[in-house]
């Protein structure tokens, strides 16, 4: 034995009282011991430890359980004190040993019930299992080498046992699996002259002790929808199935565990668990406690899994078990600073391995630090300090990051704080109407304000609230009120915030959001004083509330690759759920709108920045769709359609709004002879997903009547098909579309062909008093339908659609000559190469940009603010009647070009 190793487990046995009377009643144990120390006691070895399929019976099997929990005890309390083990090797030994015994126990227990026969399901027929769930540390895979196991037993259907028919008994299911489970209990918890392998605890199952001891999944699942309490969620965070159908355990406690919407009212209920845990503490005077005190191991556990409670439903990389992984995974998705889970981390794993030393004495399940100074000095020298004092600076300095960071995410802002100045306002406001304190507060109509006050407050929805929903309603409001008077339009804010506070009224996770982060309340208020149009758009979609959090994320500019990425990964999650993916689209949509929409607001882009940026985005989304679409299409021939998506009009001009419509077409290139059906197939699953109403709202309004042949064609052609509609049949008008249109999303080869012949037709020679024709008459016709007026920019004669025209008109007529006009750059880009190939005069073609800009502008200032119109003054009409010259210089002097 090598010296080093000797002098390892010396010094082990002086720490450790267990370790000390084990090596010395097994000298066989110091052997393995003194051989084996180097390596780390893994599965395999667990499995050669013994002979384990000749250890059926009880009898037999249960010393043997315990040899092996004592070998690897011994082992990991030497290689951990000697620097040879860090904690994942602890906590993932001791929970690999848990999984190990489990299985046997389970084995065991079967077999000694074989006179039963199987238990068979009554609905399937089929036999069934248990399903073994191991909870709290054992389910993270977090377990101390102390620790109790909390298990749950949970077994598929009802039924009874095939033994009547092979000659014995049969009784129900639901007593074989409770007496499978008695004896798994037995095996691992009884103590013996050789210990035990694990005490078992079972108070997590439903009803807790006085609950049956198995339950099927009908039974849990009804438990868990009508009596499952909030602190249930919080521990089937860590449920891990040790046996039986994994999956259809996590289909039945998913949904109770995470909510489809981010879930603020988590807050509450782990803050009131932790009131509770901090009472007991007091109670029983447990403040030396290093997991359930103040600034303790439970504390860090809240952290990471209150923010698994709130959004794991809508982010599955958060429906994660153990506590590190999920910290950072936190700090990944920037909810907690990374500085902030770097302190997390490294208080978790000083708590952790102290939780280790302290039960390395005497093995018992203990946090409470020692009393006596022989165990203080070991204690302390075990964690690397030369006394008790020094350890004890050590302790608290973590123990303190652990309670401001605690405190930073769970202290209820309003906590202590006094009553709002106008809570009595509120208050009063059924029985009395403030309308001098309103005014002075700055209302331009203080009565209309006080009666819309007045009827939210004696509203059914506001009567009919929950009595903890409408205290924090009344918390919100007087709030409210404040931030809304502050800005110059204060009645139409308030009246805005109003139509919220009505929507959410009974959605108590966002009431609970706002009255946890009363900070985005200034926020909220910016936004909805700012602009009607942003105001409906949160108020029709709540959970947008979200986004006011972190104004930097808000505020961000957007990186689309790294969010495509993040897109695409919620959609992986969301694997085989269709509705799950459409959801997470939408979410995906609205949530970079909107921050698009306040980034807008905050004066961060030209209108036509904004317009890229609300392009690149739908790209993102179309592709996206395009992609899991096609992964829902059965009998499909290949996993990468050769399919591509064209955008034209505002989408192919990357002059998108807010709330514009996209112009598609579809078009592929395949030879498989289902080709047509399948992605005909595809391009109606598509429509489906971006325009169909789910609980989420709706993706994008599409419209596909560019598509060859209009309304009467066929919904997806092929290239050659295109090609051939195009050179043949189009009309000059789909001919002026081309000049708008690009490929979006798909096979990069079909959109290059599609691209290639963009161009041959752009570029043809025409006849240019024909051309000239059939543009002025498509413009007529569209006066016909939507005569001009100077209040709406779009249509007035001069305005945008006439800029449109000129320069469609300027690409047919000339880019034979100059292929430069082709270029997918807009129009204002385009008027800039006409006129430096002397097309237009160059101070027209500016006058037009400037014009084209303002008109936009003021389309994009009035969708703001949801008016149709805006007002033509002085500046407006210069700029059409400059557009107007523009007009009559191209089309009378079109044929002196020819």
């Amino acid at each position: 034995m090598p010296a080093n190793t000797a002098a390892a487990i010396a010094r082990s046995r002086e720490f450790s009282h267990y370790l000390q009377r084990l090596l010395t009643a097994q000298p066989a144990e110091l052997a393995r011991l003194e051989s084996r120390l180097s390596h780390r006691f893994d599965a395999a070895e667990m499995n050669a430890f013994a002979d384990w399929e000749a250890l059926t019976d009880a009898e037999r099997l249960a010393p043997a359980l315990r040899r092996l929990r004592q070998a690897v005890v011994a082992r990991l309390i030497c290689r951990d004190l000697n620097g040879l083990a860090d904690l994942d090797e602890v906590v993932s030994t001791i929970s690999a040993l848990a999984d190990f015994a489990v299985q046997r126990a389970l084995a065991s227990a079967r077999a000694g019930l074989a006179h039963y026969g199987e238990p068979i399901g009554e609905d399937s027929g089929e036999v069934q299992q248990l399903i073994v769930i191991g909870m709290g540390k054992l389910g993270g895979g977090e377990l101390n080498v102390s620790s109790d196991i909390d298990l749950i037993f949970i077994y598929p259907e009802s039924g009874d046992t095939d033994g009547a028919s092979r000659g014995g008994r049969s009784i129900s299911n639901h007593e074989y699996f409770t007496q499978v489970g008695k004896r798994l209990i037995a095996l691992l918890n009884d103590v013996t002259a050789d210990g035990q392998v694990f005490r078992v605890d079972m108070r997590l199952r439903p009803y807790g002790d006085s609950g049956p001891l198995a339950m099927s999944f009908a039974a849990l699942e009804n438990y868990l929808l009508s009596q499952g309490r909030e602190w249930e969620r919080y521990a089937w965070i860590k449920a891990r199935p040790l046996s039986g159908d994994a999956a259809a355990l996590a289909d039945t406690a998913r949904p109770f565990v995470y909510r489809k919407y981010l879930d603020y009212s988590a807050y509450g209920a782990m803050r009131d668990l932790h009131a509770q845990i901090r009472r007991e503490v007091a109670r029983r005077d447990m403040a030396e406690n290093i997991k359930l005190g103040p600034g303790g191991i439970r504390e860090v556990e809240f952290i990471a899994q209150v923010f698994q409670l709130i959004r794991g439903g809508r982010d599955r990389s958060l429906q994660l078990r153990g506590t590190r992984e999920t910290l950072r995974r936190l700090g990944e998705l920037r909810l907690l600073e990374p500085a902030a889970v770097d302190e997390l981390l490294q208080a978790y794993a000083f708590l952790r391995n102290l939780e280790h030393r302290l039960q390395y004495l005497d093995d018992q399940q203990t946090q409470t630090l020692p009393a006596g100074a022989d165990n203080r000095a070991r204690i302390a020298a075990s964690m690397g300090c030369a006394d008790w004092d020094q350890f004890m600076n050590r302790l608290n300095q973590q123990r303190r990051k652990v309670t401001r960071h605690f405190e930073q995410v769970f202290i209820l802002p309003t906590e202590g704080a006094t009553d709002h100045p106008l809570a009595d306002l509120w208050r009063d406001i059924a029985e009395e109407l403030p309308v001098e304190r309103l005014r002075r507060m700055s209302f331009a109509e203080p009565e209309q304000v006080a009666r819309q006050l007045q009827s939210l407050a004696q509203g059914q929805r506001y009567q009919q609230m929950p009595l903890n929903g409408r205290k924090q309603f009344d918390q919100l409001m007087p709030a409210l009120i404040e931030v809304a008077s502050r800005f110059d339009n204060a009645d139409a804010t308030l009246t805005r915030i109003i139509a919220l506070m009505e929507a959410i009224s009974r959605r108590a996770s966002y009431l609970a959001l706002l009255t946890e982060y009363p900070q985005t309340l200034q926020r909220l208020a910016s936004l909805y004083s700012s602009s009607a149009w942003v105001s409906g758009y949160l108020t029709r979609h709540p959970i947008l509330l979200d986004e006011l959090l972190d104004a930097r994320v808000l505020y961000a500019t957007p990186d689309w690759p790294q969010l495509a990425e993040q897109l695409e990964q919620q959609l992986r999650q969301a694997d085989g759920d269709v509705e799950a993916k459409m959801d997470a689209l939408r979410h995906f949509q609205h949530a970079q709108s909107f921050r698009l929409v306040a980034q807008d607001l905050a004066g961060m882009w030209t209108v036509e920045a904004l317009s890229d940026q609300l392009s690149l985005l739908a790209d993102i989304v179309l592709a996206a769709t395009l992609r899991h679409a096609w992964l829902d299409i059965p009998s499909r021939h290949c996993d990468t359609p050769r399919f591509a998506i064209i955008g034209y009009g505002k989408l192919g001009g990357k002059e998108l709004g807010y709330a514009s419509d996209l112009d598609l077409i579809f078009l592929y290139d395949d030879e498989h002879p289902d080709a047509a059906e399948l992605y005909s197939r595809l391009a109606r699953k598509m429509s489906t997903w971006l325009t169909s109403a789910t609980a989420a709202g709706v993706l994008y309004d599409i419209d596909l009547r560019l598509r060859p042949n209009g309304a009467s064609g066929l919904l997806v052609s092929s290239v050659n098909a295109f090609r051939q509609y195009q050179e043949q049949q189009a009309w000059v008008w789909e001919h002026q579309a081309l000049t708008r249109a690009r490929y979006v999303a798909g096979d990069a080869d079909v959109g290059a062909q599609f691209e290639q012949e963009r161009h041959a037709i752009l570029t043809r020679r025409r006849e240019l008093s024909v051309l000239r024709d059939e543009v002025l008459a498509m413009r007529q016709r569209m006066l016909d339908s939507h005569p001009a007026r100077d209040e709406d920019p779009k249509n007035a004669r001069g305005g945008i659609i006439d800029i449109e025209f000129i320069v469609q008109y300027l690409i047919l007529a000339h880019a034979h000559a100059l292929p430069a006009l082709t270029a997918n750059a807009g129009n204002i880009a385009l008027l800039a190469t006409a006129a430096e190939a002397g097309l237009i005069p160059a101070a027209d073609a500016e006058a037009a940009r400037n014009a084209y800009r303002h008109y936009r502008r003021l389309q994009h200032a009035a969708r703001l603010n949801e008016k149709q119109t805006v007002t033509p003054d002085a500046a407006l009409q210069q700029d059409y009647s400059l557009c107007r010259s523009l007009w009559r210089l191209v089309f009378e002097q079109a044929l002196n070009f020819s």
